[in-house]
């Protein structure tokens, strides 16, 4: 019988560590797994290695944003569905709560140029950010094993060209390193990991009248079948809210997404700025909400699965696969981001010298960046140009 070992930590603990970072924790899907892993992993040792990649594995087989997955997941870890519970609440309120408060400002003063300046340095700085975050988790999670490096660098390769993060592709690559280091014997185990994430992409419709219906069944479709990090949203979001609704124009959409990038937490609270602009308060609340429900079930249903037959060889193995494929495609993101974002000389250059400080001093806060490049973005957009 296996020892359950009491955590070093209360749920408490973990609450205020995830509103801290729902709060200060710039930079994206990418940023954030790689600072959970650092506070967590590395420097508080609350959460064990194979607990954190079981979780990114999870985060990426189920449909959802990455990060409020994976947050979701680690407060399952010790204190389950309560602890499940409370830690996706802290991690994403923060944010919310920025993200209505912009919302209000940019319905009442007719437009953010001071936003768009801001973005500008800030959003070139979040490219350094999230590329020395991605170096970091891939150098600690997938080692000297020249099978993970190749599907790493597959995937990095498809995310960057195609711009999409593609679910088969990451179940393929746990499948891969399952029969090349432990074969299967298709045990029930191993069956129910196999098929349970296809299951989850069946498709259902519904019928529904008025604008917050179509906002709750919009977004909630957002939560259920976009898989990946945050940038995976992005493409889905525009297809629906301004081709199909019509319910912002382009430049409304593009303010979107940068108070999402310039607004710490999860790059997805992009769906409360949406809901705000759509349906006021109301239009906030149910977008966010039709966006995270369907990731807290898919990260809570298969949770006990994973902690039950996570130490089984074959599932280490399917673990290691998805693990670093799901880096891959992140690593791939990172240069999706950079090709769209790093337009001139100056952004360049903030971004390259965000990652030369934080790769030499590793100590400085990525608050403290973001501020600077955001004092350098008004600057050079307000008084420069």
């Amino acid at each position: 019988m296996n020892t359950i070992i009491a955590p070093s930590y209360s749920l408490k603990q973990l609450i205020i560590y995830f509103l801290k970072l729902g709060t200060w924790g710039f930079g994206g899907p990418v940023a954030l797994v790689g600072y959970m892993y650092r506070d967590l992993v590395e420097d508080k040792k609350w959460i064990s290695e194979e607990d954190y990649k079981e979780g990114m594995a999870l985060s990426q087989l189920a449909p959802g944003p990455l990060a409020a997955q994976l947050s979701i997941y680690l407060g399952y870890v010790h204190y389950r569905i309560l602890g499940a519970t409370l830690v996706g609440i802290a991690f994403v309120l923060p944010s919310f709560l920025m993200v209505l408060c912009i919302g209000w400002a940019y319905v009442n003063f007719g437009g953010l140029p001071w936003m768009q300046a801001i973005f500008y340095g800030v959003g070139s700085a979040v490219i350094g950010i999230i590329a020395i975050s991605s170096y970091k988790l891939t150098t600690k999670s997938i080692g000297k094993d020249y099978w993970l490096w190749g599907i790493f660098i597959v995937l990095l390769f498809f995310t960057f060209i195609t711009e999409e993060e593609n679910i088969w592709l990451i179940l393929a690559s746990g499948i891969l390193i399952w029969f090349v280091k432990s074969p299967p014997s298709f045990n029930k185990a191993s069956l129910k990991l196999l098929f349970w994430p296809l299951f989850l992409q069946v498709p259902t419709t519904v019928s529904s009248g008025g604008k917050l219906w179509q906002i709750a069944w919009f977004f909630t479709k957002a939560g259920a079948f976009v898989f990946g990090s945050g940038i995976a949203i992005v493409p889905f979001l525009y297809g629906g809210v301004v081709k199909e609704y019509q319910w912002l124009n382009e430049q409304q959409f593009v303010d979107a997404v940068a108070v999402a990038m310039i607004t710490p937490g999860p790059v997805v609270i992009t769906v409360g700025f949406i809901g705000y602009l759509v349906g006021g308060i109301w239009g906030a609340c149910v977008a966010a909400l039709a966006t995270f429900i369907p990731c807290y079930i898919f990260t809570i249903l298969p949770a006990p699965y994973f902690k039950k037959y996570g130490k089984h060889p074959a599932i280490k193995a399917f673990v290691d696969g998805v693990t670093a494929a799901a880096i891959g495609a992140i690593a791939g993101a990172v240069l999706v981001l950079a090709k769209r974002n790093l337009t001139d000389i100056p952004t360049v250059l903030i971004a390259i010298t965000t990652i030369l400080v934080l790769y030499t001093y590793k100590k400085i806060p990525e608050p403290l960046v973001i501020a600077v490049a955001s004092v350098i973005g008004i600057v050079l957009k307000l008084y420069l140009v």
